[in-house]
């Protein structure tokens, strides 16, 4: 299991979890950020952080949101698992479900 970050943080990005991560597993994409689920330690840091209560624990994300958890592991399609998302900096894509919302969604 792991945290997943949903509609809330799109074209938002706040990053307030980005600093809490201490695994650095949160990357960004071009409208969102996202959780690589691999690299996710479920310490829940980054949860309680977020201004836009955008993240959720995967049992528990609403159901209205609930293709954000596929929409996550999505987006590690191309990059798999680096290992850090400081290391690899911003991304030039984002999951389709998100790249196919509308502007402020």
């Amino acid at each position: 299991m792991t945290y997943v970050i949903a509609e809330p943080c799109v074209d938002v990005k706040d990053g307030a979890c980005v600093d809490e991560c201490p695994v650095d597993c949160i990357y960004e994409g071009v409208r969102s950020l996202y959780i690589q689920p691999d690299e996710c330690v479920d310490c829940g840091a980054c949860e309680p952080v977020c201004p836009e209560v955008a993240i959720f624990y995967e049992d528990d994300v609403p159901p209205e949101w609930s293709a954000f958890a596929q929409a996550n592991a999505d987006f590690f399609g191309q990059i798999g698992s680096p290992g850090g998302a400081a290391k690899t900096g911003p991304q030039p894509y984002d999951a389709p479900l998100v790249a196919a919302l509308p502007p402020g969604a």
